[in-house]
């Protein structure tokens, strides 16, 4: 992979001034799901779990990709139950914010995603994307399978190899546990407060990148 091309299609947002928590929190009565996802992928379904910094932004791409059939904001990686996203902030319940991606393998397969993936963050800053600073935003690929454990091991070393980026890439590689959707008000963010200023300073400026980037990849 071209390290002048790969590097210019990165999207950085470590010089801006906005940090997912310190968006104004909803009414601690918005309470995620009770019981974890159960993983109801259709028939010719298959399902990615990534995390690459604030679930906010992750979701607003993977989302606008041809084949991918929805995707959700959750917590996983953890040994609490049953987290809040308030208890996920504190960076003690071990999880990580991901999004779990329901994608017709037809369509987009799961390399494609890793593709999108390793361009859509910075997979170099430990427990960090921008201000978003703590073990809940690490850069994370939470496999389903031996397939997708493989396919991420071997993408990682030879991006690592390819000297792509100047540190090394320091993604985690784990096997998928227990997910745990979060709030309600969390999915579909970014179209649903667009005016909000992590929105409009961080989600937005990554998603436009990310249009161009991948514009053969958009959905209709």
């Amino acid at each position: 992979m071209n390290k002048l091309g790969l590097i210019g299609l990165m999207l950085c947002t470590s010089s801006l001034m906005f940090a997912c928590t310190a968006v104004q929190e909803k009414s601690e009565n918005m309470s995620n799901t009770e019981e974890m996802d159960q993983n109801t992928t259709g028939e010719g379904m298959d399902t990615a779990t990534l995390g690459a910094g604030c679930f906010w932004c992750v979701e607003a791409v993977f989302q606008e990709l041809k084949g991918v059939q929805s995707v959700k904001s959750g917590y996983v990686g953890g040994f609490v139950k049953n987290p809040s996203y308030k208890e996920v902030c504190t960076g003690r319940t071990g999880h990580a914010e991901v999004a779990q991606i329901v994608f017709d393998p037809s369509v987009i397969s799961f390399a494609e995603l890793l593709e999108v993936f390793w361009q859509t963050h910075d997979p170099t800053t430990l427990n960090r994307q921008g201000n978003d600073v703590g073990t809940q935003y690490r850069s994370s690929i939470f496999y389903h399978d031996a397939d997708q454990m493989e396919k991420a091991s071997f993408y990682k070393e030879k991006l690592d190899a390819s000297g792509a980026w100047d540190a090394p890439i320091v993604t985690t590689i784990e096997e998928l546990t227990d997910f745990y959707p979060a709030e309600d008000y969390h999915q579909n963010y970014f179209n649903n407060n667009e005016s909000q200023p992590y929105c409009t300073f961080v989600i937005r400026p990554k998603v436009e990148k990310f249009r161009k980037a991948f514009a053969d990849k958009l959905a209709d």
